[in-house]
């Protein structure tokens, strides 16, 4: 374990430590000197990690590489509940083999980032699934129905009339045991889970351990730079992106999102974020700077020269105005008056509502005719064709004809 780890570079991009002064003197050795279990656990609800998830595994890169033990647990057990965290809704159970396929996947793709030999792989239906009935009921009488509606979602479900399933209580107390089980010293996870990793603190008191501290990471914001990275709301990238798309994707950024990325995503010192930041108050380019981005991100998933390699293809499709082959074509009727650009945007597949499309243009993500657009309320004229384009690889040609 390194003697004195760099605390500043360790509680980088932290929303919040509790208790702090523990956590730094557990970490620094002060309280014993050994290794610290550092716990992050992960429910394989879907195949594909994104860049939002890898905010806790940079985290635990970061403790590997001070001698600290990680646990990558993975929730095959409470991915079958769900966790109900931010829902307003019950969520639809996985079934068992979904549960494994996903968890394969996942199993694939963080050590894109982990140490593989140093990184402890955890299912916790190895320990959930021998609780059986009696288990359950005991670890249940550990809080109160009370303390539970505590939680802002389920306050907020059960003040609007909204159903609670009585499994989704039993959500966080899982949660809470697998750092039991573990014997966890450290968890990490997001903002949103601050309740369910305080629950670990609660249940290890119970059972007789000393309360681990907790880490919370902040929600990273997808391409939009609104809403929480998703793939469902299609504002994200996968770390299985192919290298161009991965790259074409961080140049869509907004500057001020790219900082934002910088602080949650990339290795670089602090130091070295900060001398960047000065060259683009002293008049540097910001595009320069996140092109450094996506050459960073890009090597880090495909590996050496990638980045570069993507870099360069980007700057000869776009910056020399080349355009990708196989463009899609479709034709769209216009109602009287025009097409609106937002429909146009939808109907071509280049976003996935409306409501997304106008966001887009708001956030001048949108060319046509390879002119930016701002003006939402754009319309596209009957018997003209238009090449759209949203973000730098999202394109469509689309026909606009009269209505019969």
């Amino acid at each position: 374990m390194s003697a004195s780890p760099d605390l500043s570079e360790l509680e980088r991009a932290s929303a919040e430590i509790i208790p702090l002064e523990e956590f730094r003197s557990r970490v620094t050795g002060a309280s014993g000197g050994r290794p610290l279990r550092v716990k992050a656990g992960f429910d394989p609800t879907a195949k594909d990690l994104h860049l939002g998830h890898t905010l806790l595994l940079n985290k635990m890169r970061a403790f590997q590489e001070i001698g600290h033990e990680v646990i990558f647990l993975i929730g095959d057990f409470t991915g079958m509940i769900g966790d109900p965290t931010g829902k307003n809704e019950t969520r639809k159970p996985l079934t068992r083999e979904q549960v494994e396929e996903n968890a394969q996947t996942y199993r694939e793709q963080v050590f894109k980032i982990l140490d593989r030999t140093r990184t402890r792989i955890e299912f916790n239906s190895r320990w959930l699934g021998e609780l059986g009935a009696e288990g359950m009921i005991r670890l249940a009488s550990h809080y109160t129905v009370a303390r539970m509606l505590e939680r802002d979602d389920f306050s907020k479900r059960y003040r609007d009339n909204q159903p609670i399933a009585v499994h989704e209580f039993l959500y966080p107390l899982l949660q809470g045991y697998d750092s039991v089980a573990l014997e966890a010293d450290i968890e990490l996870g997001g903002t949103d889970q601050k309740f369910n990793l305080l629950m670990g603190r609660h249940l290890q008191a119970v059972y007789g351990q000393k309360p681990q501290c907790i880490m919370t990471v902040p929600i990273l914001e997808g391409l939009d730079g609104v809403q929480k990275m998703s793939k469902s709301l299609n504002n994200y990238i996968g770390v299985n992106d192919p290298p161009a798309e991965m790259f074409g994707k961080l140049m869509s950024v907004s500057d001020s999102l790219m900082w934002r990325y910088y602080d949650l995503l990339s290795f670089r010192s602090l130091t070295e974020v900060e001398r960047l930041k000065k060259e683009i108050d002293e008049g540097g380019n910001p595009r320069d700077v996140k092109m450094a981005l996506g050459v960073e991100i890009v090597a880090r998933f495909h590996g050496p020269g990638t980045g570069e390699q993507a870099k360069a293809a980007f700057i000869a499709q776009f910056s020399q105005g080349a355009l990708p082959e196989n463009i899609q074509e479709i034709k769209v009727v216009a109602p009287p008056g025009g097409l609106p650009l937002a429909r146009a945007l939808k109907e071509a597949g280049l976003v996935p509502s409306t409501s997304d499309a106008n966001r887009q243009i708001q956030q001048r993500a949108v060319r046509v005719d390879q002119e930016r657009v701002e003006d939402r309320s754009f319309l596209l004229v009957a018997g003209k064709t238009y090449l759209l384009q949203v973000g730098p690889r999202r394109f469509a040609r689309v026909t606009v004809l009269a209505a019969s």
